[in-house]
């Protein structure tokens, strides 16, 4: 006998679909804006951030993998690529040999401070001012408790 699927309600996939729809064209609006202007795709911002973000800019690659939700194989491909434009680097470590290290560059480092004024102008625009202090306070919220789920599921 297998599991009879939980359907959503008509409000349920509402909510759901409204969701993806402002995901898709927020985050749409975002990569499109910062490659026009800066040259620098979505994932290369995605990428910049977390290495900045972290003591030393270096990171482990699985471990950059996995806080962007990548794949290892997407992830080695897309810093092959970022390498290339010299924005980040490899580096083997010397204790295991299967370990690689990726670490911001100092061009990496400028090309993100130039992007990340633009970026956050736009998020302030698009997402930020049109919601209310106790909007943006509800929507933390909402996002929290299922960041937790998320992370109480990938266990």
């Amino acid at each position: 006998m297998t599991d009879t699927p939980r359907w959503l309600t008509e409000s349920e996939q509402h909510a759901w679909r409204s969701f993806v729809r402002l995901q898709d064209k927020l985050l749409g609006r975002l990569a499109r804006e910062v490659q026009a202007e800066c040259g620098l795709s979505q994932a290369d911002y995605g990428v910049l951030v977390h290495l900045t973000e972290v003591p030393g800019g270096r990171l482990r690659l699985l471990e950059l993998a996995t806080a962007v939700e990548w794949e290892k194989s997407r992830m080695s491909h897309h810093i092959n690529r970022m390498t290339k434009r010299g924005l980040v680097v490899r580096e083997e470590c010397a204790d295991d040999a299967r370990v690689a290290f990726v670490v911001v560059t100092p061009a990496g480092r400028e090309a993100l401070a130039d992007a990340a004024p633009r970026h956050v102008e736009r998020v302030r625009r698009l997402f930020i001012d049109p919601l209310s202090p106790a909007e943006l306070a509800m929507l933390a919220q909402i996002s929290n408790r299922i960041l937790e789920g998320l992370e109480e599921d990938r266990a």
